[in-house]
């Protein structure tokens, strides 16, 4: 009920009352006298009518003053009781402004000057615990150095699966591609990897859990070896090999698994690639064979016969022989474009290259070698392993042909390419040599793979040549390969530093004693719950006349902590105008908007990124009503419970006449960042609910059913869209 309101019903009630009470004696004194002491009463007040009227009208008056002044002591002490939960709750830098009477301006500053107090204790206190957790904050970054930094992927669950811990690559191995259909629902795409979410979204419950039975047999009957395998295809296709690990506490129960996971499609396409050349290889010369040994036999048994049959089993075993080599050509050429066709061109870093063709050169051929220049900043996409491959046949040929024993490297960008040069003392090589090596097999004392330095040059749309150095005695080969620009976040990955302000944290270990995600949630705490925080950029504020979505941004939170790596963020293609006043609101022009997808493809990525959790939002009417328009377009139907930030701080702040997302910020100690997008305003959103939270506790409410009933009861719960 706003203050406004109260004061009225507060004045109206006073004056019924006083109104009421002195009818009652007026009407008491009136029946108490006798028939001339009623006319001579009558005739005094009618004579004096408009007396009585002023005085009544100054008792009013009055009235209304003592009421107002009680009112205003009133509404002061209940800012102070509320700016005083607020500085010791959610914003400990806030502090009360002295105003109203005297003695609340004189408590307030008394308060002001316990906050500031309390404030330095606390900084105190936080100054300590910082120093006593600097060593844990250090293995914690570690921890998240190494997860980033392994090529398999790694999952961590508790033995309810849901997910604890998480790597870059065990996402990628099961995040299933956005675009493609779902394969374990009808709710738009599969699951998603990330805190919280259960691992049996994405593999199948039975293999986990019979890889479970596996590992309880193995601690039942005391093995060593408490590792569980099997291979599952992840929604994507690809066939990932994964072990599983138990987690155990103190008392030895199992309480989680870890799972380690590798992708083996192209390891198992290889072989069975490699078992069906062999077996065509088989099949195609068993006859071959079998002719030669026939017509090699006869000719031995019948050492006299004749020229003319000796001729025809000569002739039989020139045939098959032609025949044969050229069954084993066209095998060697078909192996050579399988491996091609298998190459993957990954981002490296120059200098890794360089440092990989010094150890091949100085271990296998025995070269000396040494760097002249190589530009540190230099990414390359390259397969280096069959760069390296090349690189060593060439040296190789170089040492045995003209006597080349040491080399020197340089790595210098020119362009779009890398130049790479093995320069020595002495002269080039001719260019008919070095075209009989380019169509040469790159075999190497034994080792190597099936194809020619021309055909790594040509999958890496590259050159090769080599010519003597100007104005010097040297000469040099050189290798074209193409630069790249890889992901920044693989750039800092080779930084031989921890940096915890770029770590990400994939984990939160206190899910292990998390409980299972239940469809009754109305009687857990909110601090237990999962959350997903989201906001939308519209066309316009009018969703029943048409506007649409724009713009969909959300964030997970759980266990009191927003997780900013699991966010989603899409601009949508409205398929209508959008106008002005709202292009100046969010800045998102149509031309922005063009190739976007429709809101049909986007709403099942929300539901999917959303499932199982309590939505969060500001001012959620608005937002819940451009969703619940697209029912009946997309069949998706958003039924999890709904929190409403606006409402929630007009519980915790009654007196507060704004609840603004910016004012509720400011007054909570929040700054505004990324405002008027969609997921900065989600961000922004979530910290503003994490404040709230505690300040709830305060009034007693813990529990989702009783922050949903006390939203429902403030003035802002009656507004609809």
């Amino acid at each position: 009920m706003s203050l406004k309101l109260k004061f009225a019903l507060s004045v109206a009630g006073l004056f019924s009352f006083v109104i009421y009470m002195i009818g009652i004696c007026v009407l008491i004194i009136w029946f108490n006298l006798t028939a001339e002491e009623q006319a001579f009463l009558q005739q005094i007040l009618a004579e004096r009518i408009f007396i009585i009227m002023l005085f009544t009208f100054m008792l009013l008056i009055g009235l209304v003053f003592a009421v107002e002044r009680l009112f205003i002591v009133y509404t002061h002490a209940t800012r102070l009781h509320e700016e005083t939960r607020l500085i010791l709750t959610a914003n400990p830098n806030h502090r009360i402004t002295p105003t109203g009477p005297s003695e609340t301006r004189r408590l307030a500053v008394v308060i002001n000057s316990f906050a500031d107090r309390h404030q330095d204790l606390q900084t105190d206190v936080e100054t300590r615990i910082r120093a006593a957790r600097a060593d844990l904050e250090e293995e914690k970054d570690i921890l998240a150095a190494l997860m980033s930094e392994l090529t398999q992927g790694v999952l961590v669950c508790n033995i309810d699966g849901q997910v604890l811990l998480y790597n870059n690559r065990a996402r990628q191995l099961l995040s299933q591609h956005p675009d493609k259909p779902a394969t374990n629902g009808t709710n738009g795409v599969g699951g998603l990897v990330g805190l919280g979410r259960s691992i049996f979204a994405i593999i199948d419950r039975n293999i986990i859990a019979h890889a479970l039975d596996n590992l309880h047999h193995a601690i039942g009957q005391g093995h060593s070896s408490l590792v569980s395998h099997f291979v599952t295809s992840a929604m994507g296709g690809q066939l990932i090999r994964v072990s599983m690990a138990p987690v155990r506490d103190k008392q030895q129960s199992l309480t989680g698994f870890v799972l380690t996971m590798e992708d083996i499609t192209r390891r198992f396409e290889v072989s069975n690639r490699k078992d069906i050349l062999t077996q065509s290889l088989v099949e195609s010369t068993r006859s071959s064979l079998a002719n030669i040994r026939a017509a090699i036999e006869n000719i031995l048994e019948y050492p006299d016969m004749g020229r003319q049959r000796l001729t025809m089993f000569t002739k039989i075993i020139r045939e098959e022989a032609i025949a044969l080599g050229a069954e084993l050509d066209k095998t060697v050429k078909d192996s050579a474009e399988y491996f091609e066709s298998q190459w993957s061109l990954e981002d490296m870093h120059g200098s890794d290259l360089i440092s990989a063709v010094q150890r091949r050169f100085e271990t296998k051929l025995g070269v000396a070698t040494r760097i002249i220049a190589v530009d540190e900043r230099l990414w390359l996409k390259i397969d280096s392993y069959s760069v390296v491959q090349a690189l060593t046949y060439i040296m190789s040929r170089l040492r045995d042909e003209l006597r080349i024993t040491q080399v020197s490297f340089r790595l210098e960008r020119s362009g779009r390419f890398v130049r790479l040069d093995l320069i020595w003392e002495g002269s080039p090589v001719d260019i008919e040599t070095l075209r009989v090596w380019e169509h040469q097999t790159l075999v190497t004392n034994g080792e190597g793979i099936p194809l020619t330095l021309k055909d790594v040059a040509d999958r890496h749309r590259g050159e090769v040549w080599c010519q003597a150095e100007k104005g010097t005695e040297r000469a040099y080969f050189r290798l074209l390969l193409p630069i790249s620009h890889p992901d920044p976040e693989l750039q800092q990955q080779f930084i031989p530093q921890i940096s915890s302000s770029r770590r990400l944290e994939y984990y939160d270990f206190d899910l292990f004693n998390q409980p299972g995600q239940k469809s009754e949630l109305d009687e857990r705490p909110l601090t237990e719950l999962t959350y997903t925080i989201f906001d939308t950029e519209t066309t316009g504020l009018n969703p029943a006349e048409g506007d649409e979505i724009i713009a969909i941004g959300a964030v997970r939170c759980i266990n009191g902590r927003l997780l900013r790596q699991e966010t989603m963020e899409q601009l949508i293609d409205p398929r209508r105008r959008m106008s002005q006043a709202a292009i100046n609101i969010h800045g998102i022009s149509p031309d922005m908007l063009e190739d976007q997808p429709t809101i049909d493809q986007i709403l099942p990525r929300f539901y999917n990124f959303a499932e199982d959790t309590v939505l969060v939002a500001h001012n959620a009417a608005f937002d819940m009503r451009f969703l619940q328009l697209k029912e009946e377009q997309t069949g998706i139907k958003f039924i999890q419970p709904v929190l409403d930030t606006l409402l929630l701080s007009a519980v915790v702040h009654p007196t507060q006449s704004d609840h603004s997302l910016d004012a509720i910020a400011q007054r909570l100690g929040i700054k505004l960042l990324g405002r008027h997008t969609a997921l900065g305003d989600a961000i922004m959103t979530g910290e503003v609910f994490l404040k709230l939270i505690p300040l709830l506790a305060e009034q007693g409410i813990h529990t989702l059913k009783e922050a949903r009933e006390a939203a429902q009861q403030t003035y802002y719960a009656l507004i609809e869209y």
